[in-house]
């Protein structure tokens, strides 16, 4: 059979299980689906604070970086950057990376060495696994949030211990415990890395964060925080000690082998950052609509329990929960299904992404809709 052939069969696999993923694009539907949290990625004020930190701001090339980092990608601007989100984070260093991803994958991929033991919740990032897996670390997961499974699994690791976790997850909506994985993990004098993707904007007074906002800054190693949700941006940032920052520079792959951020992304990291200091009547309006939403969707038996932006229905089928999702977008909402194998067959569920510009009529009214359609 050639190469062909078994693509072709897994795509036709894809189809009969009705998981078959396309790129679609919708448009004129209220967004109950996008990482928007604050609304800053339609933020005007925003847009053109970038375009005047361009403007003020002058440099010989504008519109790439020219290179990696390492070679000539780097600059007094991507510094100013990196130490701005440092004093931001409260922490030595940072490191940006182009994505979220990987970040993920170039820190998992350059710490744990073979011999090591990464130790991770089951419902992390598919980011984090793929830099797990290309550590060539032993790997053992651990039932979601459950703190006996979780010591238990840390009492046959090996070597140097990585615990990874996130601080808020991005299937379920629920937060990690954080402050008793620590004090477990701390016993067997395991690195901590937390990743702070749907927390970044939304907690702590600033938006620094769930793990500044628990004040747990000094018993987490390492945090990644990215730009591509609240932010309304791109890329992200590894935070942590100097050391693990220089390590990162010179082993990870991820960053020493990519084009580095052009100008115009690293001016949108200092305006966005700027932005959020100002922002607290945006999360205050966050809150309150999840709040509000959270509280309706109460009367349903597969609620997921969530005070953050992400919130779940369970529904269980992916051709379920496609027709539920397709009946709610004919009523102008545009609301997803996440299907198997992205969560696991059964637990297939409709995710609503809550944001600070959704309006208390536009809650209400989706509220309506899926008791109507439930």
């Amino acid at each position: 059979m050639s190469y062909r052939d078994k693509i072709l069969q897994k795509l036709k696999d894809r189809q009969a299980d009705n998981s078959f993923r396309t790129l679609i694009v919708r448009e004129g539907l209220v967004d109950f689906f996008s990482n928007d949290y604050l609304g800053f990625a339609r933020d005007q004020e925003l847009y053109h604070a970038v375009l005047n930190k361009e403007a003020q701001y002058k440099l010989e090339v504008c519109n790439g970086s020219t290179g990696s980092r390492l070679l000539s990608g780097n600059t007094r601007l991507a510094e100013e950057a990196e130490a701005y989100l440092a004093a931001f984070f409260q922490v030595e260093k940072t490191l940006i990376f182009n994505s979220g991803y990987s970040a993920n994958v170039g820190v998992l991929s350059a710490l744990p060495q073979k011999g090591d033991t990464i130790l991770y919740d089951e419902l992390i990032h598919a980011s984090l696994k793929d830099g797990a897996r290309l550590s060539f670390a032993d790997r053992i997961s651990f039932k979601h949030n459950d703190l006996e499974d979780f010591e238990k699994k840390i009492k046959r690791a090996k070597g140097d211990i990585f615990v990874v976790v996130e601080s808020i997850y991005s299937m379920d909506g629920d937060k990690a415990p954080l402050k008793e994985i620590i004090q477990i993990a701390k016993q067997y004098k395991a690195c901590i890395i937390v990743d702070e993707a749907h927390s970044t904007g939304i907690c702590g007074a600033y938006g620094e964060g769930f793990v500044l906002a628990e004040g747990l800054q000094d018993e987490v190693d390492i945090r990644i925080h990215t730009f591509g949700k609240a932010m309304g941006i791109h890329g992200a940032c590894v935070a942590g000690e100097k050391i693990v920052i220089d390590y990162l520079i010179n082993f990870s792959r991820a960053f020493i082998y990519t084009t580095a951020f052009s100008p115009h992304s690293f001016f949108s990291v200092l305006a966005a950052f700027e932005k959020l200091r100002s922002a607290q009547n945006m999360r205050d309006a966050l809150h309150k609509n999840i709040q509000l939403f959270s509280a309706g969707l109460k009367q349903f038996d597969s609620y997921i329990t969530s005070t953050s932006s992400i919130q779940v229905l369970k529904i269980g089928g992916n051709d379920r929960v496609k027709e539920l999702a397709q009946t709610i977008q004919a009523q102008g909402f545009d609301v997803r299904p996440i299907l198997s194998p992205t969560v696991k067959k059964g637990k297939e569920r409709l995710r609503f992404c809550i944001h600070a510009f959704n309006t208390e009529e536009q809650l209400t009214d989706l509220l309506a809709c899926i008791k109507k359609n439930l």
